[in-house]
């Protein structure tokens, strides 16, 4: 029945989707109908899409990449009426979309109220969306987290230490997708190469009522458009920042387009004091750099053909952060991780209904880790890299009320580790551990799959339909289905859409270590063991809401979820390294409810406060991954009950409001709080003591099992220091836990090490665009 499914899907999809983005192609006419160069604005209100360009001598312009949504195109030339125009972008087939100036008369013409943008009343499920505005004018974050800072503003998204990102719960299952293309590994600072933000355009952020499109990493799904500019000639941004913990770092971009090529590349490298979240107030050992570069090349060989062609190369270089007794001890560790990355993409529009892309990806990862002979416990070495090859193809076709797509996916993996250890203090580890061990390993990991949706408009009804056909095989060999369905009705006298979705996931496991920790070698670390194959996560996730505008500068969104999880994924760490590897257990629940509420803007004041409740429970038995010593005794034994999730904080708040004090100066303020995470410390409060220092243990709760509640409040000035038709320079100021709190984000315990917050900090950034 798979191969099947496959065979069916090949016969129509040779091509690489974008999901739920279109493409706009204006052409502005005056009242002859020539075309006519013309200054256009493209605004969003609801998603903070916000677009100024100039079409060309022949009145036209293409705008690619574009949620789906309605937009509002405004207009102003000189000898001619302005014009505010409704243009609704629903299919990845491009829109053709023709205005035409009329003279100027002495009558006003009524203008299109941008407030209608606030909610889409055709979007089925629930999107949270992050616009230009919001990309541009936030808070200055450390080297290696911008885009995770990003993420963390929005409602039902949790940080643990070191910018791992935690959708409603899901430990390790977000996804990026940059321009089109997957990442599905672990983007964290400690893991992967930075995504810089500066680069970004506009975000699209899933948790439920997720396309049939994606999968195998199903937590979350951040999608991230990067900046491109579509007027003719040279444009580019230079940003300059540092501040506090000796941080500096610069990004630079630059584009140049010429009749039917781009050409673009962009720079950036940073420094810090503060890479990682220490596990102790004071900071030790956590310097930290950082730098990429890539090119972009683009080319339109005819209205219907489109060849996009990219290369990055990344690196971040950082020192892992000592407890007390390490740093007493003379403790040095580092990491690195090393990424270049080759991407094509193609696109043929077959006719005005049927748009055919395609992708590739191939791409080198390195991640190292040193110690030097001081270290305590343990002397860790790693070398662990992977070659990844990437296939996806999709054909869209718009038929009337229907959007269909269907495609194919191909994402190969070829997996090296390498891994070597010494024991320093024996007394610390069971008599049974070897003082040294060491583990070579090398495997495919090979993941295919097929998907079929449709996205139907019912008059007030709006129904997306999905299924999609996963294979997996590296440990395991297994297929699956997951069907996908959201439904949205919009009721237009109050301004509200109601929505409900439905989303069965299948997720593959993380691949971090899943060689070591499944290999029969481990069995020389330990007499005492248990070794099992970790099983793709399979789930159902409901979410039910709505979407709701008021007084033509609020939006509401209230959604409740719940997910039921088998072999609810998880991480452990190999002994008391850095190294971590995937578990699962038997199930989980997680449900929980989540609110923000939009002040789009209010005369000169905007932004937005948000609610977050969630409660999450895992159930034994172990079900998957590697146990050693008491470890092992206690999975075997434990068979019953359940414990809460890592990510169970009940209570979360995030607020900002940005206010224009004149044409030029803006303040901002904010601040974030948590109810605190739970925690399972093994040892004694003595032991957290000489380990963690009595600051730290004076902000968790024992009897509770819970770190104690957060709060960092922030502030921000900004001002317009220049600004031109060809150029602005614009200076912002950032404040940082101003209330100088000792945040802690997790406690050492069974699955998480210490991560303690910054401190109060301070940043300046200064960004030039021409």
């Amino acid at each position: 029945m798979g191969k099947l499914f496959v065979i069916l899907v090949l016969f129509v999809s040779c091509a690489m989707a974008q999901v739920n983005r279109g493409e706009l192609r204006l052409r502005v006419v005056d009242t002859s109908g020539a075309g006519i160069k013309v200054d256009v604005d493209l605004t969003n209100e609801g998603s903070g899409y916000s677009n100024l360009f100039t079409t060309d001598s022949a009145g036209e312009a293409r705008v690619p990449e574009l949620s789906y949504g309605i937009y509002v195109v405004r207009i102003e030339h000189q000898g001619f009426a302005p014009v505010s125009q409704f243009v609704e972008v629903r299919s990845a087939v491009p829109i053709d979309y023709t205005v035409q100036l009329q003279l100027a008369r002495v009558t006003t013409q009524v203008k299109v109220n941008a407030a209608t943008t606030l909610v889409d009343p055709n979007r089925p499920g629930s999107v949270m969306q992050i616009g230009s505005e919001q990309i541009e004018r936030r808070l200055t974050s450390l080297p290696g987290r911008s885009v995770q800072d990003l993420v963390n503003t929005q409602p039902g998204w949790l940080y643990e230490g070191n910018a791992v990102l935690h959708p409603r719960g899901s430990e390790y299952q977000t996804q990026f997708v940059i321009d089109g293309i997957p990442l599905t590994d672990n983007r964290s600072p400690s893991f992967g190469p930075e995504i810089e933000a500066d680069a970004a355009e506009s975000m699209a952020i899933y948790t439920a009522g997720i396309p049939a499109e994606y999968g195998r990493k199903m937590g979350g799904i951040v999608e991230i458009n990067t900046r491109r500019q579509i007027d003719e000639g040279l444009h580019g941004e230079v940003i300059l920042s540092g501040g506090s913990y000796d941080t500096a770092s610069g990004f630079a971009h630059a584009q140049y387009l010429w009749g039917k090529n781009t050409v673009g590349g962009s720079a950036s490298g940073a420094q810090t004091s503060h890479y990682l979240n220490p596990v102790v107030s004071q900071n030790y050992t956590n310097d930290g750099t950082t730098g990429d570069f890539s090119t972009r090349y683009e080319r339109n060989f005819t209205d219907n053909d489109r060849l996009i062609l990219s290369v990055r190369h990344e690196l971040a270089r950082y020192e892992i952060p000592n407890e007390i007794l390490q740093q007493q001890a003379g403790q040095l560790q580092n990491s690195d991780n090393i990424e270049t990355m080759g991407t094509a993409q193609y696109q043929h529009i077959f006719s005005p209904n049927v748009v055919a892309n395609f992708s590739g990806m191939v791409r080198d990862n390195a991640n190292n880790f040193y110690s030097n002979p001081q270290s305590t416990p343990i002397i860790v070495f790693q070398n662990n890299y992977f070659r990844e090859g990437y296939f996806k193809g999709t054909v869209s076709i718009h038929h009337n009320n229907q959007e269909w797509k269907a495609g194919v996916e191909s994402d190969n993996t070829f997996l090296h580790e390498n891994y070597s250890d010494i024991i320093t203090d024996p007394t610390q580890f069971d008599d049974s551990t070897p003082l040294t061990f060491s583990f070579t390993g090398s495997r495919p990991n090979l993941e295919q799959s097929a998907f079929v949706e449709d996205l139907i408009r019912l008059g007030k009804w709006t129904v997306s339909a999905g299924l999609r056909w996963d294979h997996y095989q590296l440990l395991l060999n297994q297929n699956h289905f997951s069907p996908r369905v959201a439904i949205g009705r919009y009721f237009q006298s109050a301004d509200i859409v109601a929505h409900f979705a439905y989303d069965h996931v299948y997720q593959t496991p993380s691949f971090e270590n899943i060689l070591l920790s499944s290999s029969p070698s481990v069995a020389a670390l330990n007499s005492n063991f248990l070794r099992l194959p970790v099983q793709p996560s399979k789930g159902n996730y409901f979410e039910g809401g709505i979407a709701k505008a008021a007084f033509n500068c609020l939006r509401l969104d209230i959604n409740v979820f719940r997910r039921d999880v088998r072999n609810y994924a998880d991480d452990d760490q190999l002994f008391s390294t850095g190294v971590s590897f995937p578990i699962a257990f038997d199930k989980s629940i997680i449900y929980g409810a989540e609110g923000k509420l939009d002040l789009i803007r209010w005369q000169k004041l905007s932004g937005f406060v948000s609610y977050s409740y969630i409660v999450g429970n895992a159930w034994f038995p172990v079900t998957g991954g590697l146990f050693l010593g008491d470890d092992a005794s206690d999975a075997t034994s434990q068979l019953t009950g359940h414990f809460p999730d890592s990510q169970d904080q009940r209570n979360t708040v995030r607020t900002r409001f940005k206010y224009d004090l004149t044409s030029r100066v803006w303040a901002a303020a904010g601040a974030e709080y948590g109810s605190g995470l739970p925690f399972e410390f093994q040892g004694t409060e003595e032991d957290a003591l000489a380990q963690y220092s009595q600051q730290v243990v004076d902000h968790v709760n024992f009897d509770r099992g819970r770190v104690k509640p957060s709060l960092a409040v922030s502030a921000t000035l900004g001002a317009d220091l220049y600004t031109s038709d060809k150029m602005t320079v614009h200076l912002q100021a950032d404040g940082q836990n101003l209330n100088n709190r000792l945040n802690v984000i997790d406690f050492g315990g069974l699955f998480s090490g210490n991560a303690i917050a910054p401190a109060r900090s301070y940043f300046l950034r200064l960004t030039a665009n021409f």
